[in-house]
């Protein structure tokens, strides 16, 4: 990709999620994705938020591994650390990372504002007139924290309250100072942790609402050339040409996969951001597999024989919904057999449960003919067929049942055509039911 003179390659990376049960899964890919975007020359590295799954002790090794990452990627450019949500991220724990010893600073954001790069150095900005010089100017939304909302605005307008503080922080605040800035040639990025709305989540499911905390209208309002928002995991973008310069949003999507039924391939974006120009490229990672069987009724195991091939180290779950009387015909022993080449399989069973309806004092009724029309009359059903026909049953051998059918089918008929044209022989009627 051609660079302006004045752009930065930058490096972003989102929603790693270090714990102890996805250590194995995001640690070689966060190995992966540091070793290409040194390999790439990025000239920043920004983290925007969840980098950690949970609360960790900086002792642990999940914690110690994110630690090593960082350090790396902090020994070859300066790095951005942006507050992801509360629960994944708690609030402090992300400033041990200005601990870090590095070539160079380790910059941790958790409110918002706008900061600037100048050579090597992160620096909190407040006016145009303080970028002069800069390298990139960052306008930084980490993610807000709800409950001041819920204390000054009650919680059943927490979502319009966010809406509109956002909305009016892009337009009035950030685009000024980035307008002016981006008129001396220094490129804006925009970096965000939450939910735009309309976009989709790593299962295919829309974000539509009220409740979210970006709208694409608000993020480009903002003025910025380059719009890096974390939380989704799933890899998406918008883009816009306004006033003569590029403007995109983008999620890079996580690291790794965690979870069943996150789709499309995972990895992290490398930016090329100018002060009117924007693009970037997706770098996946060596996520693991996830394989999904989906069957309504039992699983077909000769099936997934056929296809256990294409499963070889991967993670393959199985998902069946099946009648609660058939629950158990299902195998999970030959299912999990034919698996055997997966790295782990999760058979997930849907049981559909009998409905039974109650007949109240149908017990109590002396004769099955009274006792099935109280079903009927239960269940919707129609007495008037079903309660001659069980009396039928009851009356009558299988030789008289097909005659009086048959003799019903006729006169049926030759009510329908009175004059007897193309009506049956009722003799060979009768006649066939004897045979």
């Amino acid at each position: 990709m051609n660079r302006e003179i004045n752009g930065v390659k930058i490096a972003q990376f989102s929603d790693l999620h270090f714990a102890p049960a996805t250590l194995a899964e995001v640690g070689p890919c966060m190995t992966s994705a540091v070793s290409d975007a040194i390999a790439a020359n990025v000239d920043v590295a920004i983290f925007t938020g969840d980098s950690t799954d949970r609360p960790l002790h900086a002792h642990s090794p999940a914690f110690q591994d994110l630690v090593r990452h960082v350090q790396r990627m902090a020994d070859h450019c300066p790095v951005l650390l942006l507050q992801g949500t509360f629960s994944h991220e708690p609030a402090g724990m992300l400033h041990l990372f200005s601990f870090v010893r590095s070539r160079f600073s380790v910059q941790v954001v958790d409110q918002v504002g706008q900061i600037a790069l100048f050579g090597e150095r992160w620096v909190w900005v407040q006016s145009a007139q303080e970028c002069e010089g800069a390298r990139l100017v960052v306008s930084a939304v980490p993610t807000v924290n709800r409950a001041d909302l819920v204390a000054s605005v009650g919680a059943e307008h927490v979502a319009q309250e966010m809406g509109d503080v956002l909305a009016g922080l892009m337009a009035g605040v950030f685009a000024p100072v980035n307008r002016a800035v981006r008129a001396m040639g220094i490129p804006t990025v925009l970096v965000g942790h939450g939910t735009v709305a309309g976009a989709l989540t790593e299962t295919g499911v829309p974000m539509d609402g009220p409740d979210h905390e970006f709208s694409l209208g608000g993020i480009y309002a903002a003025m910025c050339s380059a719009a890096m928002i974390g939380h989704i995991h799933k890899h998406q973008s918008w883009e816009r040409e306004y006033e003569g310069i590029a403007q995109i949003v983008a999620y890079p999507g996580s690291i790794g996969r965690n979870h069943w039924g996150e789709r499309g391939a995972k990895g992290f974006l490398i930016w090329d951001v100018g002060a009117r120009t924007c693009s970037f490229q997706f770098v996946e990672t060596p996520a693991c597999r996830m394989v999904d069987f989906s069957f309504t009724g039992p699983p077909d195991v000769d099936y997934i024989r056929a296809n256990a091939i294409d499963c070889a180290g991967a993670f393959v779950r199985v998902i069946y919904e099946i009648d609660e009387e058939f629950a158990a015909t299902v195998d999970r022993k030959a299912i999990r057999e034919a698996l055997s080449m997966a790295q782990e399989v999760s058979i997930d069973g849907r049981i559909i449960p009998t409905v039974r309806r109650r007949a109240p004092g149908i017990s109590r009724l002396e004769s099955l003919p009274l006792k099935v029309a109280r079903w009927c009359e239960a269940t919707g059903g129609e007495a008037n067929e079903v309660v001659p026909r069980l009396e039928l049953l009851q009356s009558s051998d299988p030789k008289t049942i097909v005659s009086t059918i048959l003799k019903g089918l006729y006169d049926a008929a030759k009510s329908e055509n009175p004059r007897g044209t193309g009506a049956p022989d009722s003799s060979n009627a009768v006649a066939c039911g004897n045979v």
